[in-house]
């Protein structure tokens, strides 16, 4: 969103160029428009009240303030331990406590943790959320022996972050200008219900356009909205595939965007920004650096930068006015970075189910999924609360899913002829 000459994003800040985001960037001729970061741009994390850079390198590790010499030597000495994970569900801070230390819990992982989740450690599950450390440790018995032994033999660029040069909106407008008249935007009152059409199974869609009402009968529908939306359309058609959808938990998370005048800011503001770690007992979850990242974010002189606030663990904020959420993360953000006076512009918006949470037992929650799914031929899911909410990932799964459709139309069109 531009405003006062700033490019503020309201959601995701950038994405990681995954081989399937690259393809599709291409496909929509937007190669020459993606940006991409500096890959060797310092994190920060706000740990014992200051902010410390995160080591990005073994030696950096063995130097970093963040750890004490008895988490340094567990966390270097676990390729030469040998364990296995347990049978239950287990969570990501159990899981690293178990295989490494309390502090690398504290510092490194549970900040990771807010800023892709916007979760809690503790209810988090590492098989749902990041199911290659656990198959790591079930097929090598040491996580970081399993990262090394899973590289690719074939060494490519490595993946950066990235964005578009008028911000991440520059991808959905693609998209909707390739789909052409067969994107139908603005209904309204939808309804889905199970039918029978020309001999087959089929699904009719009720909703109204403007004011006039819409009917149509289709062979199948894809649900990509999220499970509270999907669960009301299927209360008709499928209950138990919508019972099981309530079933998924979201996280609130607001987001403040500020722009500052560059002599407005003490700190340099070189790297990508900062998370904060849970025994600050801070109100924000972190911070991005938006005009250090990538340029055209902040007029000529200026500096922008975008802090989230709320999550699982801090839920409460997110109800506060939007002039309420200003103020206290405005203040947190003086404080740490030194900022004298109000913002040349500020930006809040919170969203209510920002990140789905992959918490503990959510695998059988998929598994339900995909069995109800199984029962009713025609109707599909996708969504970032199956396998991931970043963009690489919701584009893998719509390419899944995508392969699924085309695979069942094909069946009916032979099926029918």
């Amino acid at each position: 969103m531009q405003q006062d000459g700033f490019l503020f994003e309201l959601g995701p800040q950038n994405f990681l160029g995954t081989a399937a985001l690259h393809q599709l960037c291409e496909d929509l001729g937007l190669r020459r428009e993606l940006i991409q970061a500096d890959p060797s741009a310092p994190r920060f994390v706000l740990a014992n009240g200051r902010l410390q850079p995160l080591p990005m390198s073994p030696p950096a590790l063995l130097r970093t303030q963040l750890l004490s010499l008895e988490a340094k030597w567990r966390l270097i000495t676990e390729p030469f331990r040998t364990t296995r994970p347990p049978e239950a569900d287990e969570s990501v801070a159990d899981f690293v406590r178990r295989k490494f230390s309390e502090q690398v819990l504290e510092n490194f992982v549970a900040p990771f943790v807010s800023g892709v989740y916007a979760g809690d450690p503790e209810q988090l599950s590492l098989r749902s959320a990041f199911p290659s450390v656990g198959e790591w440790e079930e097929q090598y018995g040491s996580v970081l022996r399993g990262a090394l032994f899973s590289r690719p033999t074939k060494k490519g660029p490595r993946p950066s972050l990235s964005t578009f040069r008028g911000g991440l909106g520059v991808l959905t407008d693609a998209l909707a200008a390739r789909l052409g008249d067969s994107c139908v935007l603005g209904a309204r009152e939808l309804s889905i219900s199970r039918a029978h059409h020309g001999g087959k199974d089929a699904y009719e869609v009720r909703f109204t356009l403007g004011s006039q009402p819409e009917v149509r009968i289709v062979d199948g529908v894809v649900f990509a909205t999220p499970t509270q939306s999907a669960a009301t359309l299927l209360s008709g058609a499928a209950a138990d595939l919508g019972s099981a959808l309530s079933r998924i938990k979201y996280a609130p998370v607001a987001v403040v965007a500020m722009g500052f005048r560059r002599e407005q800011v003490a700190h340099s503001l070189s790297g990508f920004g900062f998370l904060v770690t849970p025994k600050e007992h801070r109100q924000v979850l972190g911070t991005v650096w938006n005009s250090s990242l990538f340029p055209g974010r902040a007029p000529n002189g200026m500096v922008s930068m975008t802090t989230f606030a709320g999550g699982a663990t801090n839920p409460a904020i997110c109800s506060s006015s939007d002039s309420r959420i200003g103020q206290i993360v405005g203040r947190e953000i003086a404080e740490l970075l030194g900022i004298t006076g109000a913002p040349v512009s500020q930006l809040v918006w919170r969203h209510e189910r920002a990140l789905p949470q992959f918490n503990l037992g959510h695998s059988d929650v998929v598994a339900a999924l995909a069995t109800e799914s199984r029962r009713l031929p025609g109707l599909f899911l996708t969504g970032n609360y199956l396998r991931g909410p970043s963009i690489g990932a919701c584009v893998e799964e719509a390419d899944r899913t995508a392969q699924a459709v085309a695979t069942y139309l094909k069946t009916v069109d032979e099926g029918s002829s």
